[in-house]
C-alpha cells in the first residue's frame, strides 16, 4: 500500500508519525510529573495550570519544529528527488536550484543523463547509415510506384492498413494507417481474392469498387502474412472492337465441336479442311487480340487460383493461364452456382494438348446429366457475376479475354468449355515485400507503445465550452510510437464574431474563418480522421468539452478513450511541478517555434512530441498499459479532471496549472 504513495507523501507520513510520537512522549512526561507533584501535596489547580502551560510551550514548540523541519526536507530533499526521478526517466535532467542540498546526487543525476544522451547519440549514429539505406530503398520504391501511377496498399493479417503511397491516398480518400481496408474497398472482391490466394496463388488479379463507387483494377498478393494491393483507376487496355471480337471468337471456337454433330456423308478431306480452317480462324483471332492489347494487361493465373471456391477434379495438370483471375474465377463461380441451382454438381477440370491447341488449354465445368441449352447459357452470361458491378457481365469478361464458352455433351457427361491461352515461360514474380511492425502487434494490445492515437488541439473564441465555439482544430496521427505523417488541420467558422482578446492569443480573425467549414462539417471530418483511435491532448477535459458539447449540433459523437499529457506529466514529476505545455516541453527539451505557439497544429505537434517522449518514461515507471495509466490518473484528479467520461459529464474548464 505505502509503496504506491509518492516519495513526498511517504516523507509526510514519517514526520506525522514523529509528531505523534513526540506528543505521546510529552503526554507520558506530563502524567509522570503530575503524579510526582500530587505526591508532594501540590494543590490540584496549581498543578494543572503549571502542567497545561508546560504542555502548550513544549507541545507547540515541538510541533512547530517538526513542521518546519518537514517543510525544509520536503522542499530541499523530497521534491528535488521527485523532479530528478522524472528527469532521469525522460532523459532530461534540468538544473534544479534546491538540488544543491542533495550533495552529489544532483550532479550525479546530470552526469548520468548526459552519459545516457551520449550513448543514445552514439547508437543513433550507428544505425543512421542503415536507416539511410532503408530510406533510399523506400524512396526508390515510392519513385517507381509514382512513375507507373499505381496505388500501393499493404495490410496486416487482420486487414488493417500498414502502408500506402500517395497514389493510394488519391484513389482511396480517407485511408489511414491502422484502419481497416474494408472501409474503402467493401464487398466480396477482397474475400474472393483472398480465397484465390488461399488456394495457392502467389498473386491474383483484382477488380473492385471503392466505398465511393469508383472501380479499381489491380493485383493482390500475400506478403509476410498480410496483403499487398497494387491498384489503378484505369482499366486494362483491351481491343477496341470488343463485342465483335467476342462474337467471332465464340463462333470460331464453336465451329470445331459442331462438326462432330453433323450427319450425312462428308468427305474426310473436306471435314479435315473445315476443322483446320476453324482452328486457324481461332488462332488468328487470338494473335490479333494479343497484338492489339499487347498481352501485358493480364497476368498469369494458376489453375488452383481460377478454381478457388469450386470443386476441382483430382490429378489436374499444373497450368498457368493468361487470364484476369478475378474475372474468370468470378465467371466460373457464377456458372457453378447457376448449375447447382439446376440440381447439377459440377467439377472443374482442365485439358491441354490433344484436341486443345498446344498453346491453349480448355477449362471444363463437368457434370453428369443433360447438356445445358445454349440459350440458357447465353442468359447466364448476360448476368453480372458480381452484383456490385452490374455492368460487368459474363459476356464482358469473355470479350476482355477474346474468348468464348460453349456447352456440349461427351462421354456421358455434360460440360461447359472455356478456352484460354497458356502463359508458358511467364512465372509470377515475387513482387514487393515490406515488413512493418504493425503486423506484429497484438490484436488487442493496450500497451502505450502499440496504441494508435490522434494528438489534437483546438483554438476557440473563449474558455467556456458551453458559450464559446471552436475556430481551429488540428490533429496528428501516431501509430506504434511514431508520427505517421497523417495530419488534419482546418479553420472553423464559429458562426459568431471572434472576440479581440481571443484573436490576441491565437491570431485568428473573422476574415480568416470566413468561408471556412462550419462546426458540423469540420467536426464530422475530424471524427472520421480520429475514429477508432485514442485521443491525446494537453488538458484534455477542456478540448473534449468543446467536442462533446457540440454533439447535438454536429451529430459527431467522440466516444474515444482519452489520454491527457497534464496527467502523464504529473505521474512523472509530481503534482507540485508546473504542468503547462510550455513547462512540459521545456523539461523535455522540445522547442516550440514562437509563431507556432497557440496555433492548433503547432500545439498539437508539441503535444505529440511530448507524448512520444513520455511513453518510455512511463514504461520505466511500470505504467506501460492504457489501463495502468487510467488507474494512476485517479490519484491526480485534484490537478485536472478525467476526460474519460460520458459526454454529459464532460468537464467545462481547465486545470489550475495546465494551460
Amino acid at each position: 500500500m505505502l509503496t504506491r504513495l509518492s516519495l513526498r507523501a511517504r516523507v509526510l507520513l514519517i514526520f506525522a508519525g514523529l509528531a505523534g510520537a513526540v506528543l505521546a512522549v510529552l503526554a507520558a512526561g506530563l502524567w509522570v510529573a503530575g503524579a510526582s507533584l500530587a505526591g508532594r501535596g501540590v494543590p490540584v489547580q496549581a498543578m494543572l495550570d503549571a502542567l497545561a502551560l508546560a504542555a502548550l510551550i513544549v507541545g507547540f514548540g515541538a510541533l512547530g519544529m517538526i513542521v518546519w523541519i518537514w517543510f525544509l526536507f520536503d522542499r530541499n530533499v523530497a521534491r528535488p528527488i521527485e523532479l530528478l526521478a522524472g528527469g532521469l526517466r525522460t532523459g532530461q535532467t534540468p538544473e534544479i536550484e534546491e538540488a544543491r542540498y542533495l550533495a552529489d546526487l544532483g550532479p550525479a543525476a546530470r552526469d548520468a543523463a548526459e552519459a545516457r544522451a551520449r550513448s543514445a547519440e552514439a547508437l543513433a549514429d550507428a544505425v543512421a547509415e542503415h536507416a539511410a539505406d532503408l530510406q533510399r530503398e523506400k524512396e526508390t520504391l515510392e519513385s517507381i510506384l509514382a512513375d507507373i501511377g499505381a496505388g500501393a496498399v499493404m495490410t496486416d493479417p487482420a486487414g488493417r492498413v500498414m502502408f500506402y503511397n500517395a497514389s493510394a491516398a488519391h484513389l482511396l480518400p480517407g485511408i489511414a494507417l491502422d484502419r481497416p481496408i474494408e472501409r474503402h474497398l467493401p464487398g466480396g472482391a477482397l474475400e474472393a481474392g483472398a480465397a484465390r490466394l488461399a488456394a495457392g496463388a502467389a498473386a491474383t488479379d483484382l477488380t473492385c469498387l471503392t466505398s465511393a463507387g469508383q472501380r479499381l483494377w489491380g493485383r493482390m498478393r500475400r506478403v509476410d502474412g498480410g496483403t499487398l494491393l497494387i491498384l489503378n483507376d484505369r482499366p486494362p487496355q483491351h481491343p477496341a472492337p470488343r463485342d465483335l471480337l467476342e462474337t467471332l471468337r465464340r463462333h470460331a471456337a464453336t465451329l470445331v465441336p459442331m462438326l462432330g454433330a453433323l450427319e450425312g456423308p462428308i468427305p474426310p478431306a473436306l471435314a479435315q479442311a473445315i476443322q483446320s480452317e476453324g482452328q486457324g480462324l481461332a488462332n488468328v483471332l487470338r494473335e490479333l487480340t494479343e497484338a492489339m492489347s499487347g498481352d501485358a494487361t493480364r497476368g498469369g493465373a494458376g489453375l488452383n487460383e481460377l478454381a478457388a471456391g469450386l470443386d476441382l477434379a483430382p490429378d489436374q495438370p499444373r497450368l498457368v493461364l493468361l487470364a484476369d483471375a478475378a474475372g474468370v474465377n468470378g465467371l466460373l463461380r457464377h456458372l457453378d452456382r447457376r448449375l447447382r441451382e439446376q440440381g447439377a454438381a459440377p467439377r472443374l477440370a482442365a485439358e491441354a494438348g490433344a484436341e486443345a491447341e498446344a498453346s491453349e488449354a480448355r477449362l471444363l465445368l463437368l457434370w453428369t446429366g443433360a447438356a445445358l441449352p445454349m440459350d440458357r447459357l447465353e442468359a447466364w452470361l448476360a448476368e453480372p457475376p458480381d452484383p456490385a458491378q452490374p455492368e460487368l457481365t459474363g459476356h464482358e469478361i469473355l470479350a476482355a479475354h477474346a474468348t468464348g464458352i460453349w456447352t456440349e455433351a461427351r462421354d456421358g457427361q455434360a460440360r461447359l468449355v472455356l478456352p484460354l491461352p497458356i502463359a508458358a515461360g511467364r512465372p509470377d514474380s515475387a513482387g514487393l515485400t515490406y515488413d512493418f511492425a504493425l503486423s506484429r502487434r497484438g490484436a488487442t494490445s493496450s500497451r502505450l507503445a502499440d496504441l494508435t492515437c490522434v494528438v489534437f488541439d483546438t483554438e476557440t473564441t473563449g474558455l467556456d465550452p458551453v458559450a464559446d465555439r471552436i475556430v481551429q482544430i488540428a490533429g496528428l496521427r501516431i501509430a506504434r510510437g511514431r508520427l505517421t505523417g497523417e495530419r488534419f488541420d482546418t479553420l472553423v467558422d464559429p458562426g459568431r464574431p471572434i472576440p479581440p482578446a481571443s484573436t490576441a492569443v491565437h491570431g485568428i480573425t473573422d476574415a480568416m474563418v470566413a468561408g471556412a467549414p462550419d462546426m458540423t462539417a469540420a467536426l464530422t471530418a475530424f471524427h472520421h480522421f480520429a475514429e477508432d483511435t485514442v485521443l491525446v491532448a494537453h488538458n484534455a477535459p477542456f478540448d473534449m468539452g468543446f467536442l462533446r458539447r457540440a454533439v447535438p449540433e454536429t451529430g459527431a459523437h467522440f466516444d474515444n478513450q482519452v489520454l491527457d499529457t497534464v496527467l502523464l506529466s504529473a505521474m512523472l514529476w509530481g503534482q507540485s511541478a508546473p504542468h503547462s505545455l510550455d513547462a512540459l516541453t521545456e523539461r523535455l527539451g522540445i522547442v516550440i517555434p514562437p509563431e507556432a505557439r497557440h496555433t492548433a497544429m503547432g500545439d498539437a505537434r508539441a503535444t505529440a512530441e511530448a507524448y512520444l517522449r513520455l511513453i518510455a518514461a512511463l514504461e520505466a515507471k511500470g505504467l506501460d498499459r492504457f489501463e495502468d495509466v487510467l488507474a494512476e490518473a485517479r490519484r491526480h484528479r485534484r490537478l485536472v479532471d478525467d476526460a474519460n467520461k460520458p459526454a454529459g459529464d464532460a468537464a467545462s474548464g481547465s486545470g489550475p496549472s495546465a494551460g
